[in-house]
């Protein structure tokens, strides 16, 4: 269930002091949509508004060459995740490691590890945490009907392994349905990842670290008009018209919402440290059944996402979220006094 907490403060000194480099794709973007992104722009100039008036000593990055050669700052901010090319959420991390600048969210092998949805349900499973067959068809591997997951209703769904807002999302309703979306995943350079259609409604469990412990936000749901409807990254991201009714709201069902927290906060262990996450789950409310579905490590954290609902609800505003994930983190690298 959810943990009491308060936000952490950062001296006027300190941040006067610290050298922040924040870091997006639309890090240095006027607001509003964006033609192919849309409201990510809007959620990249958001955090950048929140931080200024938080008054930090800050910088703005916009690609990744300004980590070709070390940058003058003392810790980088990263939400530059989708850099067009495979595994590219692990370039700043990377670039960070290589000119020592310490940085928010997971080191590089658990930002892969998180970001690889298939390895990371291995993982689940190892935590003892349920989770459906699936299997992952690597790019340049065979894709043989044998290795398709058992789908009791005869529906699968498959997306790119390591997708993000749901981009790529279909399902299929036999294997040359599957074998033509992998075919079209593998296309674009992707590994795809497929999976049994699970009726239910999403469960969302927001993690910040506080003092090295992985600490729950409240537990959040979408209660859905139709859950046998997929939802794509054009409708995530507005740039489509979503006409189907969803509300995010406060999970407190009796029966299940402790079930499904210690599941999260046994998954959440394994990724420790990671500074802030996403964990979901699946819930059938007619059967019971849950299943981890996968951790969003460094997920969104525009004021309409889960994240900084999921704060709201502790009491959290939006610049209460990013000064206490900065600093834990600063005080965790060394930055500032514990």
């Amino acid at each position: 269930m959810t943990d009491s907490i308060e936000p952490l403060r950062i001296s006027a000194q300190d941040k006067e002091r610290v050298r922040l480099l924040y870091m997006a794709k639309h890090a240095k973007w006027g607001g509003g949509m964006h033609p192919e992104d849309g409201n990510h722009a809007i959620y990249h100039h958001e955090v950048r508004q929140t931080l200024e008036g938080l008054g930090l000593n800050l910088q703005l990055g916009a690609s990744y060459d300004i980590l070709f050669t070390r940058p003058p700052a003392d810790f980088v901010f990263p939400l530059l995740n989708r850099g067009g090319f495979v595994n590219s959420e692990m370039m700043v991390p990377l670039l960070c490691n290589m000119q020592r600048i310490p940085y928010l969210g997971a080191m590089p092998f658990l930002r892969g590890l998180g970001d690889d949805k298939s390895v990371s349900k291995l993982v689940a499973r190892h935590a003892g945490v349920p989770t459906a067959d699936w299997f992952c068809y690597r790019r340049g591997a065979p894709v043989g009907e044998a290795d398709l997951p058992a789908s009791p209703k005869g529906r699968w769904v498959i997306k790119p392994n390591a997708s993000s807002a749901s981009w790529g999302i279909s399902d299929a309703f036999d294997f040359a349905g599957v074998a033509n979306a992998v075919a079209d995943i593998h296309g674009q350079g992707h590994d795809a990842i497929v999976e049994p259609y699970l009726d239910g409604y999403d469960i969302q469990c927001a993690f910040i670290t506080l003092h090295d412990t992985p600490t729950a936000l409240p537990m959040l749901w979408y209660e859905r008009e139709d859950t046998q409807r997929l939802w794509t990254y054009y409708e995530k991201r507005d740039l489509v018209q979503n006409t189907e009714k969803a509300a995010l709201k406060t999970f407190e069902h009796p029966d299940f919402a402790e079930r499904i927290g210690d599941m999260a906060k046994a998954v959440a262990r394994e990724f420790v440290p990671f500074d802030y996450g996403r964990i979901e789950f699946r819930l059938d409310l007619q059967t019971g059944d849950i299943n981890f579905i996968e951790i969003n490590l460094n997920c969104n954290l525009w004021s309409e996402k889960v994240m900084a609902k999921a704060a709201a609800r502790a009491g959290f505003s939006h610049a209460d979220l990013l000064e206490t994930l900065l600093a834990e983190s600063w005080r965790r690298n060394g930055l500032i006094a514990g």
